[in-house]
Order: C-alpha cells, then structure tokens, then sequence
C-alpha cells in the first residue's frame, strides 16, 4: 500500500520551485503534499502527487534532476496525540523514520528503512494506511 512520492533536487534561488509546480500545472498533476527542505546552495522538494509516474517523466524530461521512492501515508484522526502514538508504534518495532512530513488535513507521509514491517506493525492501530489510488482519486478524502 505504500505509496510513491517525487523528490526534485534544485538550486535554491528564487523561481525554482515555482517551475515544478507549474511543470505539473502544466501536466494536469495535483499536489497532495509536499515538503521542501534547504541544504544551503541547494534543496530537496519531495511531492505526494495524484500521478506520480507522469510527474517524474515531466520532471525528467524538462532536466531537472529527480527520483522516486516510497513512503506510507497514513491518515490519522484529529485528536492530540495520534502522531506521538504512531511513531510510538514505528519506534517500538525498531524501524527508523528517516523524515516525515503532513499533507493535506491530517494525512502524513513517512519515509521509513523498512516499508512492508511499518505497515504490518501499523496494522492493527486506530489509524488509515493510504494507497496511492486514494491519493490520486480526485475525490480523495484528504
């Protein structure tokens, strides 16, 4: 159920994601997420979209350097402590969460060293797994 989201690496320097986001405007690509982080001259955005595969050929084809991988999206109730208490879950079964980051509402995406034994060890907790096809339903509830 894992599901796959789109890192582009960019300069940072005004303009650079604005070109992504209208790549994928331009595309008819939604973004249901995404996260942007700074490493100094340069910068790591990472998109859950509702076409991911296309996104990476748009990216690909336009040179911009990109990849994918998997995270697991997990739509947790809006209560305090439901973030505390899934990554109490993650943590008790010794996987590592290597980021994480909130979609829209209260959908997150959690990139982890181990996707198959999060979602087992999440299995049977109070919370959502996501799939891809719900992220890229146009009716997703997000």
């Amino acid at each position: 159920m894992a599901v796959l989201q789109i890192s582009v690496f960019l300069e940072s320097q005004p303009g650079h994601l604005k070109r992504v986001l209208a790549a994928f405007m331009a595309a008819g690509i939604s973004v249901r997420g995404y996260s942007v982080s700074d490493t100094g001259d340069y910068g790591i955005a990472r998109f859950i979209l509702d076409k991911p595969t296309e996104a990476l050929e748009v990216l690909r084809t336009q040179g911009w350097a990109a990849a994918q991988a998997e995270v697991i999206c997990i739509r947790l109730p809006d209560r305090p402590g439901e973030l505390a208490h899934v990554m109490g879950v993650i943590a008790e079964a010794e996987i590592n969460v290597l980021y994480s980051y909130s979609l829209i509402s209260t959908i997150i995406a959690i990139h982890v060293d181990h996707i198959p034994s999060a979602e087992a060890a999440l299995k049977h907790q109070p919370v959502d797994l996501v799939s891809q096809e719900e992220i890229s339903s146009t009716s997703a509830r997000v």
